[in-house]
Protein backbone atom coordinates (compact mmCIF):
# COMPACT_ATOMS: atom_id res chain seq x y z
CA UNK A 1 0.00 0.00 0.00
CA UNK A 2 1.02 3.51 -0.83
CA UNK A 3 0.41 6.67 0.83
CA UNK A 4 -1.88 8.03 -1.80
CA UNK A 5 -4.14 4.94 -1.84
CA UNK A 6 -5.03 6.01 1.62
CA UNK A 7 -8.38 8.41 1.06
CA UNK A 8 -9.23 9.20 4.31
CA UNK A 9 -8.15 11.88 7.62
CA UNK A 10 -7.25 11.53 11.22
CA UNK A 11 -9.11 14.28 13.10
CA UNK A 12 -6.01 15.52 14.73
CA UNK A 13 -4.23 18.90 15.20
CA UNK A 14 -0.92 19.22 15.09
CA UNK A 15 -0.58 22.71 16.00
CA UNK A 16 0.04 22.57 19.40
CA UNK A 17 1.37 18.92 20.00
CA UNK A 18 5.15 17.80 21.12
CA UNK A 19 7.10 18.92 17.49
CA UNK A 20 9.37 15.93 18.91
CA UNK A 21 8.77 13.57 15.91
CA UNK A 22 8.26 10.48 17.71
CA UNK A 23 5.36 12.27 19.52
CA UNK A 24 4.05 13.12 16.94
CA UNK A 25 4.18 10.01 15.17
CA UNK A 26 2.60 8.24 18.59
CA UNK A 27 -0.13 11.17 18.41
CA UNK A 28 -1.15 10.24 15.16
CA UNK A 29 -0.83 6.28 15.77
CA UNK A 30 -3.28 6.64 18.49
CA UNK A 31 -5.83 8.63 16.90
CA UNK A 32 -6.01 6.65 13.71
CA UNK A 33 -6.37 3.32 16.28
CA UNK A 34 -8.93 5.48 18.02
CA UNK A 35 -10.71 5.72 14.29
CA UNK A 36 -10.34 2.05 13.25
CA UNK A 37 -7.30 2.79 10.83
CA UNK A 38 -6.41 -0.60 9.30
CA UNK A 39 -2.62 -1.51 11.32
CA UNK A 40 -1.30 -1.61 7.04
CA UNK A 41 -3.00 1.93 6.84
CA UNK A 42 -1.17 3.23 10.01
CA UNK A 43 1.86 1.42 8.81
CA UNK A 44 2.33 2.90 5.55
CA UNK A 45 2.28 6.34 6.93
CA UNK A 46 4.68 5.89 9.73
CA UNK A 47 6.80 4.41 7.31
CA UNK A 48 6.41 7.17 5.08
CA UNK A 49 7.11 9.66 7.67
CA UNK A 50 10.26 7.98 8.37
CA UNK A 51 11.73 7.67 4.95
CA UNK A 52 12.95 10.99 5.19
CA UNK A 53 13.73 14.42 7.15
CA UNK A 54 11.91 16.51 9.81
CA UNK A 55 9.85 18.42 7.12
CA UNK A 56 9.30 15.35 5.19
CA UNK A 57 7.24 13.78 8.12
CA UNK A 58 5.04 16.93 8.55
CA UNK A 59 4.04 17.11 5.01
CA UNK A 60 2.77 13.59 5.58
CA UNK A 61 1.77 13.55 8.36
CA UNK A 62 -0.36 17.29 7.46
CA UNK A 63 -1.85 15.03 3.99
CA UNK A 64 -3.60 12.83 6.47
CA UNK A 65 -4.19 14.88 9.66
CA UNK A 66 -6.90 17.62 9.50
CA UNK A 67 -9.10 18.83 13.03
CA UNK A 68 -12.61 19.16 13.30
CA UNK A 69 -12.21 22.57 13.94
CA UNK A 70 -10.75 23.03 10.11
CA UNK A 71 -13.75 20.19 8.44
CA UNK A 72 -15.91 23.02 9.97
CA UNK A 73 -14.89 26.05 8.50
Amino acid sequence: MKINEINKKVNLQLVGLDGNAYALMGAFQRQARREKWTPEEIKTVLDECQSGDYDHLLQTLMTVCESTAEIEN
